[in-house]
């Protein structure tokens, strides 16, 4: 407008050899056009304007002398049309589209979703603590139990004492083989011919202490693998029920743009802002879930292959000591 009122005034001074009376008329008429339209929007420049175009017309009464005093008028009244602050003609809509706020706004599906999934989270940190636990646990009982296993004078003994180890998976499965070797040693078919020579019984079906031992060799990984799959579901599972909370907050969005007629973000935003949340949270659940459980899976790899070792040095201990062959 700065630019507008510069022009005019340059157009002023470029005729000013024309007819005056012919040059203030349109002078006037562009004014009145002019003022008209900036004063739409701003109403309080209305009664302004409308004044000095009176008094504008009062001076068209007298003579030419007062043409200069016309001017300046004129030069005033674009002066604060072109300075008016336009009025805004589409107010800006804040749309409140936090986290909390679009839980609360969500539809009671999208909830349930996130309900569920923030409870598999939830109960896979707990059996991640409660694993975490158990296998330091178990570490500290199996290294007890290994020292006084190859201090040990006599089986009888160590079995005496293997009530101080419960919480050793190795002597769980001594305790298995221990008894089942007993078992063998007062067999009724114990074959005794032979054994005037030797100091120790020689005993017979080495097969049967074997699959005794792998026996509670797989009811102790069974103890360490429980709860595992709770893991493994929720790391599998997690993203695809959060997508079904995606696809349900856009099938919400779909269906607020045909209620509304409208496709603006006013209408959209919560179903999509509903979408991705679920989204997120189930890759919250599911990514921790996948990691916890691959490194419970190598943690008992690991000790399978414990008490398989300790298991075959068991082996060979009774076998060099107690059986024929």
């Amino acid at each position: 407008m700065a630019h507008c009122s510069k022009a005019y005034r340059f157009l002023l001074l470029s005729t000013a050899g024309a007819d005056a009376e012919e040059m203030f008329r349109s002078m006037t008429l562009f004014v009145c056009t002019h003022c008209i339209k900036k004063t739409e929007a701003i109403a309080i420049k209305k009664a302004k304007v409308l004044t000095l175009l009176a008094e504008l017309i009062r001076f068209t009464l007298f003579d030419m002398k007062t043409m200069n005093t016309s001017l300046i008028i004129l030069s005033s009244i674009l002066s604060q049309t072109s300075l008016a602050a336009p009025t805004p003609t589409s107010p800006n809509v804040g749309i409140q589209m936090g986290a909390i706020d679009s839980l609360l706004q969500a539809s009671f599906i999208v909830q349930l979703v996130i309900l569920i999934l923030v409870s598999l989270s939830v109960l896979c940190w707990g059996i991640a603590w409660s694993k975490y636990k158990q296998f330091k646990k178990l570490k500290e009982a199996n290294d007890i139990f290994d020292q006084q296993f190859w201090k040990m004078s006599s089986l009888d003994d160590l079995f005496e004492k293997i009530s101080n180890y419960q919480a050793s998976s190795h002597a769980r499965v001594f305790k298995a083989a221990y008894v089942e070797m007993k078992k063998i040693a007062e067999s009724p078919l114990l074959n005794k011919s032979g054994q005037q020579d030797t100091d120790s019984p020689q005993l017979s079906g080495i097969d049967n202490l074997e699959r005794s031992m792998r026996k509670a060799i797989e009811t102790e990984l069974g103890d360490l693998e429980s709860r595992l799959t709770i893991l493994a579901s929720t790391g599998s599972t997690g993203p695809f029920i959060g997508l079904f909370g995606t696809v349900w907050g856009i099938m919400n969005s779909f269906h607020q743009i045909g209620r509304t007629g409208s496709a603006s973000l006013a209408a959209v935003a919560p179903g999509i802002s509903e979408a991705l949340i679920t989204t997120a949270v189930g890759l919250a659940a599911a990514i921790p879930a996948v990691i916890i459980y691959n490194n419970y899976v190598a943690r008992i790899r690991k000790e399978e292959m414990a008490l398989n070792n300790f298991s075959a040095d068991f082996l060979n201990i009774v076998k060099r000591n107690f059986f024929k062959g």
